[in-house]
């Protein structure tokens, strides 16, 4: 079956250029030498993520608990969860998850080591975790060296938890100087570093010069918004380096400089001050606008005449975010649908 005869709106993969976004990072991080570990926010898929695995990444990350039952009940094993997880109803979820995968967790705080610590005696299974320390990131995270040795050493000692090292986001050399801190006080108070994990696509060098033993990437899998693009056009966006589209059908052509697709925001989440994505059939037309169903595309420059009926194809410019609004996901092959897979990924957001 050729794309255009899906249902539409419609998530395709191009199976191609994903096969070497995923295997382009794996020997980036090859050559570099340091670990990959794959992120899977982006995607959500389990069988992207075994994808990563098999191209050489170490486990996987996953940033919400709901993500890691999701890869955990597929097969994926030895997976790392670069979010607090706060309160019982989440503790006995991630103490579940541990009687059957390798899971490690970041901390930043008594508070979350603790509670995950009450939840894992209880239960007799252990977590790792990492100390997560603010590099840059202004999210999460301990506030300084100091900070991270005495969270280590609260951690060490509470029943059910294994120290394991530590954790960052985002890689920079401009942080050298705390890492190299931390990473003093933690070998002087003989605190466990088998694992340093940095992070941010585009930054495995700088996780290697750090001395990381490992980088978490992920965006590269669809690429697309800051990765190869600015805050403003659409000229990072290619069918070489995105392989997610959206195939759309022309709904109405209500004047000759404009004509309705049948994808609005409720098909493409939409990012702000950003615009909505490349056409691929024709680069001469462009968004105008959205509304909730509907897409408003600009013809004018354009001497193609469109009528009802017609597909477009769009590489949307947030592309893991249109990975959470489908039940769907197709990957195809030249154009050919290869496979459909059922989005399970979709809405795990807790």
């Amino acid at each position: 079956m050729h794309i255009y005869e899906l249902d539409t709106p419609a998530v395709v993969i191009d199976l191609d250029v994903l096969e070497k976004n995923i295997e382009d990072m794996a020997v980036l991080c090859r050559e570099l030498g340091i670990t990959l570990r794959g992120h899977t926010k982006s995607h959500k898929s389990p069988e992207i993520a075994k994808m990563q695995v098999a191209a050489g990444s170490k486990g996987i990350v996953c940033q919400k608990l709901g993500d890691a039952e999701n890869m955990a009940r597929a097969g994926l094993d030895d997976i790392l969860l670069t979010y607090n997880i706060v309160g019982r109803q989440k503790v006995r979820r991630l103490t579940e998850l541990a009687r059957y995968r390798r899971i490690t967790v970041t901390v930043d705080s008594f508070a979350i080591a603790s509670g995950i610590s009450e939840q894992a005696k209880l239960d007799r299974v252990t977590i790792g975790v990492l100390v997560e320390i603010d590099t840059g990131g202004k999210r999460t995270g301990v506030q300084s060296p100091t900070a991270a040795e005495e969270l280590g050493k609260q951690v060490q000692a509470l029943p059910g938890l294994e120290l394991r090292g530590l954790m960052t986001y985002p890689s920079r050399v401009s942080s050298k100087p705390i890492i190299e801190d931390v990473v003093g006080r933690f070998k002087k108070a003989n605190l466990p570093l088998d694992i340093m994990s940095g992070g941010g696509t585009g930054e495995e060098w700088e996780s290697k010069e750090l001395g990381f033993t490992e980088h978490r990437s992920g965006s590269y899998v669809y690429e697309g918004l800051s990765r190869i693009q600015g805050s403003s056009g659409n000229e990072g966006l290619s069918a070489e380096r995105c392989p997610l589209r959206v195939v759309t059908t022309v709904v109405s052509v209500p004047t000759a400089d404009r004509l309705i697709i049948d994808g609005g925001m409720k098909t493409f989440r939409l990012f702000p001050s950003m615009p909505y994505g490349l056409i691929l059939e024709d680069p001469t037309i462009k968004f105008s606008g959205m509304s909730v169903e509907h897409g408003h595309v600009d013809t004018s420059d354009s001497n193609r005449k469109y009528i009802v009926g017609d597909k477009l194809t769009i590489i949307p410019t947030y592309q893991e975010g249109v990975t959470n609004l489908h039940d769907e996901i197709v990957w195809a092959r030249n154009d050919q649908v290869d496979r459909v897979w059922r989005n399970d990924g979709r809405g795990k957001v807790k």
